[in-house]
């Protein structure tokens, strides 16, 4: 039988979850209060009083130091960008992440100090894992995939001109 919902228990749960999933304080107040919504045997007073504990409790897991926004941000920025998303993809992920927007919009101009144009490495980035473009296995096909492969760049965020100068390019950026 489980033990009924209380403010120890929500915040051992919370400790759990960013074992597992780093995240953002939004979410992991989100995910706290379905946790909350979901538990049959409260009362709707219980209910009430976790609810008004919950800011405690992300106080406490940022002064422990598992939830911190802006490296979290910082850190998915670097991963999709990494994996080749383009800045608008970058950008709705960290919204659906529930990442602050302050925090997001620092991430995103991190990324633009450190490189000199990333739009352009994250659409090459894609282009080489997905073998599209310059990258194509057989270079006889590429001129009869353009169409395929500007598409599926401009289905990872990336404008029209990013993904012609990635297709029509020979893979070097230039």
């Amino acid at each position: 039988m489980a033990r009924a919902l209380d403010l120890g228990g929500l915040e051992r749960a919370a400790v759990r979850h960013l074992q597992r999933f780093p995240c953002s304080e939004d979410r992991l107040t989100f995910v706290l209060r379905r946790r909350i919504r979901r538990a049959e045997d409260l009362t709707e007073a219980d209910r009430t009083a976790l609810e008004a504990g919950l800011p405690e409790i992300i106080v406490k897991m940022r002064r422990m130091g598992l939830v911190d926004d802006a490296a979290y941000a910082r850190a998915l920025v670097d991963s999709l960008h990494r994996r080749g998303k383009g800045r608008r993809a970058i950008a709705a992920k960290l919204r659906e992440r529930m990442v602050p927007e302050a925090q997001a919009e620092a991430a995103l101009a991190h990324l633009h100090e450190e490189t000199a144009d990333p739009e352009l490495e994250a659409a090459l980035n894609y282009a080489r894992r997905r073998r599209i473009g310059p990258f194509h296995r057989d270079p006889a096909r590429r001129a009869e995939r353009r169409d395929k492969d500007l598409a599926a760049l401009g289905r990872q965020g990336f404008s029209y001109g990013v993904a012609r100068q990635v297709v029509d390019g020979d893979g070097d950026g230039d």
